[in-house]
């Protein structure tokens, strides 16, 4: 089975990660989502972000109704930082019937070569690039990504903070559940 590996921080997820995945089903090979919560990106600073186990159950809860999306704490168990390389390697041993593709935007691919054994990467697993805004796709390595067409939805999880701690709402950004677990929870009202 060919599953599309979105890879995150997911702090929080929000619509766009939904509209990616339903997109990425519909219009590529892949027939499974696994949202990977990452512990810990390593170029991105952790004081920002909520405990991974709680990021991990909002995944949850907003992709509890379909069956066609999974959330994987993976990483969890993996050595920290999290690099992407380690983690394909796991996975591959450990799901060998599994045919696993990358799921980034447009951004996070331009700056793929800075990322740990990237080539490695780039030669074994196929990318499934969806367009972000102001960043290009320009050509960066032998082989070619899926360019996506996703619907471009200008949300962003820094905005969603920021919004929580400016007590505005959150409605429409996420999933109604997410909205009401994460004011129930006060997440993010703390965090800088």
């Amino acid at each position: 089975m060919r599953i599309g590996l979105f890879f995150g921080s997911f702090n929080p997820i929000h619509i766009g990660h939904l509209i990616i995945a339903n997109h990425v089903l519909n219009e590529t090979e892949a027939e499974k989502i696994w949202f990977i919560i990452s512990p810990q990106n390593p170029l991105k600073e952790s004081r920002t972000l909520l405990n991974e186990f709680d990021r991990l159950h909002l995944v949850r809860l907003a992709t509890q109704d379909d069956n066609r999306i999974k959330s994987s704490d993976i990483e969890f168990n993996l050595s920290k930082p999290s690099y992407t390389t380690n983690t394909l390697a796991f996975l591959s041993e450990k799901y060998p019937e599994h045919k696993f593709a990358i799921i980034m935007g447009s951004d996070s691919y331009q700056n793929l070569d800075k990322w740990k054994n990237y080539e490695a990467i780039v030669s074994n697993y196929p990318i499934y690039v969806y367009k972000r805004e102001g960043s290009e796709m320009i050509k960066r390595f032998y082989s070619e990504p899926v360019i996506l067409h996703a619907p471009i939805i200008q949300v962003s999880a820094s905005q969603i903070r920021e919004n929580i701690r400016a007590g505005k709402s959150i409605r429409y950004l996420v999933p109604e559940i997410v909205r009401e677990e994460i004011e129930t929870r006060k997440f993010y009202k703390q965090l800088s």
